[in-house]
């Protein structure tokens, strides 16, 4: 049992609001997994720039001087802003593969949570209040973003587990549910390349539809394919650069509402996440279809 969240705006007013009201919604989902939490939030890039967001437990020796020991080695400008246990990487885009390259040298402790023009990944462990507040998450801006709440089921509750899940490029997951053909379906993933850096079923979700893309499906595609590949039981919430999908596995057991405004798609495990919103007593409300693809982008 987890608890999941998603924003997508379509009325740039409220895209300085979108952390606040992702954070209101993750709080209310505390009781269907108060172990971690995390968000990804889809913010400003700038041209020909990256971002990598990373996590380390030992943060004041980690990072006071990071950027200038990865500027080093990969021979280019890094700036650093700290945020508590995570910092976000600026450098060129064209540096992103040499800088994890080096990071597993110079800081083996750290872990990368995403990379991307756009996006950043917060999460840890602990009550998504106190997550929330610990990151300023309700301060952050941005075009659309997911959130999970966790309750762990199979595995030890550390920040590794945690979702949000990012395995490309501004691609990310969140998960409800439960796979079960992820260990060989790893193995295959890994053998085509694909970085897969934790034991979470969920991970290899957000791989397997890296992988698909990486092939040439739209996200909506590889959605679809989804269905036919992955065994178990799951509700997706996925981000991209650009979008925003949804897709529930054929039974589709786990609880899932959406809401459409002029404003804004919401989705929720629970409609109560969705009740604060601006307009909702206007939406659009329903309940996703079983085995059916839904997508937004900008």
């Amino acid at each position: 049992m987890c608890g999941i969240v998603g924003l997508f705006l379509k009325d740039k007013a409220l895209e300085p609001r979108l952390g606040e009201m992702l954070t209101e919604m993750l709080i209310t989902m505390t009781d269907r997994g108060p172990d971690s939490a995390g968000i990804a939030i889809y913010g400003s890039g700038e041209d020909g720039k990256a971002k990598l967001t990373v996590q380390s437990d030992a943060a004041e020796a980690d990072f006071a001087t990071l950027a200038d020991d990865l500027g080093a080695a990969i021979g280019a400008p890094v700036t650093l802003r700290r945020n508590d246990t995570h910092a976000v990487l600026v450098l060129d885009a064209d540096k992103v593969a040499a800088a994890r390259d080096a990071l597993t040298d110079l800081r083996p402790g750290l872990r990368v949570m995403s990379d991307g023009e756009v996006i950043e990944i917060y999460k840890e462990t602990g009550l998504p209040k106190d997550v929330a507040e610990r990151f300023h998450l309700a301060e952050m801006g941005g075009t659309h973003g997911i959130g999970h709440t966790r309750m762990a089921t199979e595995s030890a509750v550390t920040t590794e587990g945690a979702h949000p899940f990012s395995t490309g490029a501004d691609q990310c997951l969140v998960h409800n549910g439960s796979l079960s053909n992820h260990n060989s379906l790893r193995r295959k993933l890994k053998r085509e390349g694909v970085r897969i850096e934790s034991e979470n079923d969920t991970e290899v979700g957000a791989a397997y539809l890296t992988w698909k893309m990486r092939e040439g499906a739209t996200l909506g595609e590889a959605l679809e394919s989804s269905l036919e590949d992955l065994d178990g039981f799951f509700t997706f919430v996925v981000g991209t650069k650009d979008g925003f999908g949804v897709v529930r596995d054929p039974i589709a057991c786990k609880p899932a509402v959406m809401a459409e405004t002029d404003q804004y798609v919401a989705f929720g495990s629970e409609y109560r996440a969705l009740v604060n919103l601006p307009g909702i007593e206007d939406a659009r409300v329903w309940e996703p279809e079983p085995a059916t693809v839904y997508f937004w982008s900008h």
